[in-house]
């Protein structure tokens, strides 16, 4: 079976796959056209986040039997209608769940004793300790929305502090000894903080906006490792303007391209972000927290497995 690689990965995947007795072939810088154009050569692809694998380049992957997506989403991927295809479709989110729960925990962490703030005024000779009094974890609930891989991976780290942790996920009996399962409508009466770990559906885009934001109960912080477009960003500039959010952490936002790869030109640069770019109470990451040295790796070995158990 020849493999086409789209987007660079961690050496290995190339390196085992080739064990496996795999063709690869390499191609990371042609054009979408360029690619459609030889598509049908190939029997499988693997792809990060390069550009959308629609039914117009379904169409013209005639002997296309896998898409292998090196990471925890396929929504740049026509999923319903590459199944209809007889394609099978392989993402990992095994594999950068650990890094994602630690870098939401971090988030937490640094928000609420104000280490970002901290840590510029002391680089700017300020010594301000009573303005940086923080507050403790210990005593909070946390709220996790989706309660799959990255959500359970969260809840997980959260196991050595005194809170309670509770979860919404549209499946049923996903709770576990790490988190109790509730309604919407008990998790933001309850909450304290609230935490997005859901893929990009119909569902989720723009489901934080501003009747959502009102229906908790608690002014609350919130953070989001999960996808931009879940989050209206004008909706949240407002809700933190007004108290009602606390402070935000933002891995990812609602301007990212589909590649996740670029933001936006300067001159294009939206309002409500010039406002989270001032905010000494927001933090903001350009989507790295899946992204360590050893979910590179973790990725791309849970690519090969799963390819592995379906095809050899």
């Amino acid at each position: 079976m020849k493999i086409l690689h789209l987007d660079t990965n961690h050496s290995l995947l190339l390196t085992e796959l080739s064990k496996l007795g795999f063709d690869n072939y390499e191609d990371y810088t042609s054009s979408r056209e360029e690619i459609e154009a030889k598509i049908h050569l190939y029997d499988g692809i693997i792809i990060r986040s390069r550009f959308t694998i629609d039914k117009e380049f379904l169409d013209k992957a005639t002997n296309l039997k896998f898409i292998g997506r090196v990471g925890a989403g396929l929504e740049n991927i026509d999923c319903e209608y590459a199944e209809s295809k007889g394609v099978y479709l392989i993402s990992a989110p095994e594999g950068n769940r650990n890094a994602v729960g630690e870098h939401s925990l971090a988030m937490l962490l640094s928000l609420f004793n104000k280490l970002n703030k901290a840590d510029k005024e002391v680089r700017n000779g300020k010594w301000l300790r009573e303005d940086n009094r923080g507050i403790e974890l210990d005593g909070k609930t946390v709220g996790l929305i989706g309660y799959g891989n990255m959500g359970k991976a969260f809840a997980k780290k959260l196991r050595g502090f005194d809170v309670e942790v509770l979860c919404y996920d549209i499946k049923s009996n996903v709770g576990d000894e790490n988190c109790r399962q509730v309604s919407l409508q008990e998790l933001q009466q309850k909450a304290d903080v609230l935490s997005l770990h859901t893929p990009q559906t119909l569902l989720t885009v723009n489901m934080i906006n501003e009747a959502f934001i009102n229906a908790f109960s608690k002014s609350f912080w919130l953070l989001n490792t999960a996808r931009g477009k879940s989050v209206v960003t004008k909706d949240l500039v407002s809700a933190l303007k007004t108290g009602k959010i606390l402070g935000v952490g933002l891995d990812v936002l609602e301007y990212e391209k589909k590649s996740f790869e670029n933001l936006f030109t300067e001159s294009e640069t939206p309002e409500a972000f010039q406002y989270l770019i001032q905010s000494e109470n927001v933090i903001l990451t350009p989507h790295v927290a899946g992204w360590t040295v050893e979910s590179k790796e973790k990725l791309a070995q849970t690519i090969v497995d799963k390819i592995k158990a379906k095809f050899c």
